[in-house]
C-alpha cells in the first residue's frame, strides 16, 4: 500500500485510466464484430442498403481506433494493423459476389 499522499493519488489515477482504456478496447472489439456481422449480412443479401451499413460501420470502427491511438490507448502500429485487417476483410466481402 502507498505510504504518502502523492502515491495514493497516482494509484487512483492509474485505476481511472485503466477503466477508460478498457472501455475503448472493448468498444473497438464490439464495433469490429458489428462490422463483420454487417459484412456477413451483405454477403447473404447484397443490396445498396446493406452495403451502406457496412461502410458506415467501417467508418465508425476506424474513427474509434484512431481516437484510441490518439489517446495512447493503442499503439499506432497496433491501430494500423487493426484497421488493415478490417479493411482487408471488408474489401473481400464487397468485391466478391
Amino acid at each position: 500500500m502507498a505510504n504518502n499522499k502523492s502515491a495514493k493519488k497516482r494509484i487512483q489515477i492509474a485505476e481511472r485510466n485503466r477503466l477508460v482504456n478498457k472501455s475503448y478496447k472493448s468498444t473497438v472489439r464490439t464495433l469490429t464484430k458489428k462490422t463483420l456481422a454487417n459484412c456477413e449480412k451483405y454477403k447473404q443479401e447484397p443490396n445498396s442498403e446493406n452495403k451502406d451499413q457496412v461502410i458506415v460501420s467501417v467508418n465508425e470502427t476506424f474513427s474509434l481506433i484512431d481516437k484510441a491511438v490518439k489517446k495512447h490507448v493503442l499503439h499506432k502500429n497496433n491501430g494500423a494493423n487493426k484497421k488493415s485487417n478490417i479493411n482487408k476483410i471488408v474489401k473481400d466481402f464487397l468485391t466478391s459476389k
